[in-house]
C-alpha cells in the first residue's frame, strides 16, 4: 500500500532527539524556546507560543480572546472536527457558516450574515493550504483566530499567514508540512493574548523558590523532544514545499484529462502551503462516486483520505445542534472531495504510481 502522508524524517531527526535526550531536557526548555524565536522570524509575529497540539493552540486562543459560556464562535463546517470542538470545549457555541465553491474555505458573505451580539470570535480555516479570504472577515473587528494547521508557509496577498490575523494557530501533527508528531505553534502580535495564552498552557514559576497561578490553566506546553524535530523540519520547509509543488503540478496535469475530477481552487494572488492535494469528484461526470473511487485505489494499493466530512452532520453535532440550518456547499462537497498521497517522502515514481492507478480506475468507471 502506498502511504498517503508518510513523514518525511531523516537522520537529522534523529540526531536532534538523540541529543536532546542526552541533554537532559525531556519537557519544556531550551529548543521549544529556539522553535518559537525561530517560527516567529518566518511568519513575522512579535509572539509565538509553543504548546502540546494544534487542537491546544485552538482552545487556548479562544481563551486568551475571551471566549466563554453564552458566547458564539463562528466557523467552517469543512474542517477536521477539532475545530468546532474547542467551542464546546471553551462553553461556547460554534455557528456554522458555509464555504465557497470554489475552494471550500468559509464564505465571508455567510459570515456577515451569521454575526450576533452574541459573536464572539470568527475562527475559519486555510483548508489544504490557501488561505481564506481574510479582509472581509478582519473588517468585522471581531477577533479572528485563524486555524492555519494546513498553511505554515502560505501568504495572504503578500502577507505572511501567522502575521495577519489576531491569532494563528499551526499543528505540527505528524502529517503536517512541518511535522514533528504533535505540538502546535500559536503566532500574535497581541502583547496581552500572549501573556494569556503564557498563564493557560503551563503553570507560571514565581521567585524560583515558590510558585503561583493567576488563572487555572491547562497542561498544554511542548516537550523539546518534539521541538527538537521540528526545528529540523524548519530548516528543511522549502525544500520540502518544492518536493510537494511538483507534486501537485503532476497531479494538475493528469487530472485535466480526467472528466469529473477537479482540483480546489488555488488564488494565484496567495501562497499556498501544497499541503493537500484535494479533488472534487462529479459522480456523474467521473463515472462513480468518491466511495468507489476510494474504494478502487484502494484495491490498488493507493491510500487516500477524505478533507472533510462536514462537521455539522456528525453524530456529535448532529445530536446537540438539531436546528442547524442546511449548509449545500459544504454538505455537497462532503460528499465529493478526496485528498491524494502527498508527501516529500514519496518519490516521483510513487506519484507516477498514484496517477497511473487513477487513471485506471477513471477507464473503468467510464467504459
Amino acid at each position: 500500500m502506498l502511504g498517503f502522508q508518510p513523514p518525511a524524517i531523516g537522520e537529522e531527526e534523529i540526531a536532534a532527539v538523540a541529543e536532546t535526550l542526552r541533554s537532559g531536557w525531556l519537557t519544556t526548555g531550551p529548543r521549544a524556546a529556539e522553535l518559537e524565536r525561530r517560527f516567529a522570524e518566518y511568519v513575522g509575529a512579535e509572539h509565538v507560543l509553543a504548546v502540546a497540539s494544534g487542537t491546544a493552540a485552538l482552545h487556548l486562543s479562544l481563551l486568551a480572546v475571551g471566549v466563554g459560556p453564552g458566547d458564539e464562535v463562528i466557523t467552517t463546517p469543512i474542517t477536521w472536527p477539532a475545530t468546532a470542538n474547542v467551542v464546546v470545549h471553551a462553553g461556547a457555541t460554534p455557528v456554522f457558516a458555509d464555504v465557497r465553491d470554489s475552494d471550500l474555505n468559509i464564505d465571508p458573505a455567510h459570515v456577515a450574515e451569521l454575526i450576533t451580539e452574541r459573536t464572539k470570535a470568527i475562527m475559519p480555516v486555510d483548508l489544504a493550504g490557501q488561505p481564506c479570504e481574510l479582509d472581509p472577515l478582519l473588517a468585522h473587528g471581531i477577533p479572528v483566530v485563524e486555524d492555519a494547521a494546513h498553511a505554515a508557509e502560505s501568504a495572504y496577498r503578500g502577507r505572511k499567514i501567522g502575521a495577519v490575523a489576531a491569532v494563528t494557530c499551526f499543528s505540527l501533527y505528524a502529517t503536517k508540512n512541518i511535522a514533528a508528531g504533535e505540538g502546535g505553534l500559536i503566532s500574535t502580535n497581541d502583547d496581552e493574548v500572549a501573556s494569556a495564552i503564557e498563564d493557560l498552557r503551563l503553570m507560571r514559576r514565581g521567585d524560583g523558590s515558590l510558585y503561583d497561578i493567576v488563572v487555572p490553566g491547562y497542561k498544554a506546553n511542548l516537550s523539546d523532544v518534539l521541538a527538537a524535530i521540528a526545528l529540523c523540519q524548519l530548516d528543511k520547509v522549502e525544500e520540502h514545499g518544492a518536493i510537494r509543488k511538483r507534486q501537485f503540478d503532476a497531479y494538475d496535469e493528469a487530472v485535466a484529462d480526467l472528466e469529473g475530477i477537479e482540483p480546489l481552487a488555488r488564488d494565484e494572488r496567495d501562497t499556498h502551503a501544497y499541503h493537500l492535494y484535494v479533488v472534487r469528484i462529479d459522480a456523474e461526470r467521473a463515472g462513480g462516486t468518491r466511495d468507489e473511487y476510494q474504494r478502487l485505489l484502494a484495491d490498488e494499493n493507493i491510500a487516500t483520505s477524505i478533507h472533510f466530512l462536514p462537521v455539522h452532520r456528525l453524530t456529535a453535532y448532529r445530536e446537540r445542534y438539531p436546528d442547524q440550518a442546511p449548509l449545500p456547499v459544504a454538505e455537497r462537497a462532503g460528499d465529493e472531495v478526496l485528498s491524494l498521497p502527498l508527501s516529500p517522502a514519496h518519490s516521483d515514481e510513487d506519484i507516477a504510481d498514484v496517477i497511473a492507478a487513477l487513471q485506471r480506475v477513471h477507464a473503468a468507471l467510464n467504459p
